[in-house]
């Protein structure tokens, strides 16, 4: 069975907040350790109320702690918010807490808008330096040197497995460049998805961290018992992307019976466009969409996500996700 993981963001909902959706983190976690799958990643972003991973290292400690078995990890820091050294130490701290289960994605992104990047990055307001910084990352995980000045407490000679992420070519290209396992966002960018992969594995340089390429990809997945619920209930993701591109970025919204009548016909294309790589129905519409979608690209991995705005609705989703995963 082709391994298969999980991508939170830690949702908050209407007439939820920050406290309850930490709940549900943990209780999703959880479940999803039960349920096999292999990783639960958390992804970086700010300034957006629906959001509350953005003290992404801070979540992901909170998670290993609930859990015993699933790795979990960033997807991702954006790195250009961070120095390199703080990383290090922070996922340091993380592996050397819950040895063999922490995972490091590395995204150059901001993760959210302009003027907040600028506030996040005092001193360093341009990701041109990402592959430098994430070379930098890398040799702090390395076993310290002699005369080294500067080393990571914790982190240097820790294993650390380090991603990186991209919905581009450029992090395709240098995630083959250097021989590291490459996570493309085909979850909401699905575009370059089919020529970024072919890029990583014709340019794929082993390395010491990585002998061949391996490959993840991001699908959107939403199950229920029937077609029709599952779609009513991908409203909330699909409004999600109306309000953030209306520049109303807010908390999760309910979903709606009538999504037609929510969208002008621009929107309805630009969320079928982002939202290509999804998979929504019942079980056996799940079933096939996700064969249909190893089949045709192949990943090495699997990430699932799903904004759902019913918190028991979203496990039921996760578990029927993990059930029909092909064998």
């Amino acid at each position: 069975m082709i391994p298969y993981s999980l991508l939170d963001l830690a949702p908050v909902c209407e007439g939820s907040d920050t406290t309850q959706a930490f709940v549900h983190m943990r209780d999703l976690a959880q479940h999803a350790e039960r349920w096999g799958y292999t990783r639960y990643w958390l992804a970086e972003h700010h300034n957006m109320p629906g959001i509350a991973s953005a003290a992404t290292a801070v979540l992901i400690g909170h998670v290993a702690g609930a859990t015993s078995t699933i790795r979990v990890g960033a997807g991702g820091i954006m790195l250009p918010n961070h120095s390199p050294l703080q990383v290090a130490e922070q996922f340091g701290t993380l592996a050397s807490l819950y040895p063999g289960r922490i995972d490091l994605g590395l995204g150059r992104a901001p993760g959210t808008d302009q003027a907040t990047a600028r506030a996040l990055r005092r001193y360093f307001d341009s990701a041109e330096q990402f592959p430098q910084d994430v070379q930098e990352v890398l040799r702090f995980f390395e076993p310290v040197q002699e005369g080294q000045a500067v080393r990571a407490v914790p982190g240097a000679g820790l294993d650390v497995p380090v991603w990186l992420l991209g919905s581009s070519l450029f992090g395709a290209q240098l995630a083959a460049a250097l021989g590291l396992p490459y996570a493309f966002a085909s979850h909401f960018a699905p575009d370059a998805m089919d020529q970024a992969l072919l890029l990583y594995h014709r340019d794929f340089r082993p390395s010491k961290r990585l002998a061949k390429p391996h490959a993840m990809l991001a699908l959107n997945v939403v199950a229920a018992e029937t077609d029709e619920e599952a779609r009513y209930l991908f409203t909330t993701q699909q409004q999600a992307f109306v309000n953030l591109r209306r520049g109303r970025a807010g908390l999760v919204p309910p979903p709606i019976d009538d999504i037609e009548a929510f969208w002008e016909p621009h929107e309805k294309a630009g969320v079928a466009q982002a939202l290509a790589c999804a998979v929504v129905g019942s079980r056996d519409t799940v079933r096939k969409g996700i064969a249909d979608f190893i089949q045709r690209h192949r990943p090495d991995e699997l990430m699932l996500t799903a904004n759902i705005f019913d918190h028991d609705r979203r496990l039921r989703s996760f578990e029927i996700a993990a059930d029909v995963m092909p064998s």
